[in-house]
């Protein structure tokens, strides 16, 4: 399974209904996982984004689990691919 880092940030509607924000997560969860994604861990931040959430998943079980929590309108999300160092060690022994 392929590892996967969002970084998402309220969007207006999102902070005016923070209070819920809690109970978002818990069906986030609960529909990314009947696609086949795994929230390995979910972080409230301080900083520049407003939490940040790490998955394991196939780009086609992550992607529609995305643009679903998008299309709410609670979040923004950037999502990165994470490679583990054995990953990167095998991914860096490629090269030629």
């Amino acid at each position: 399974m392929a590892t996967f880092i969002s970084l998402l940030n309220f969007t207006d509607q999102g902070i005016r209904n923070i209070k819920d924000s809690p109970d978002r997560h818990g069906a986030f969860r609960a529909s990314a996982e009947k696609l086949g994604v795994t929230v390995k861990g979910f972080y409230y931040t301080v900083g520049r984004h407003d939490m940040v959430v790490i998955m394991e998943g196939t780009d086609e079980a992550l992607t529609p689990a995305l643009l679903k929590a998008g299309s709410l309108g609670n979040v923004r999300s950037e999502t990165l691919r994470g490679f583990s160092v054995d990953e990167a060690k095998r991914i860096i022994g490629n090269i030629q």
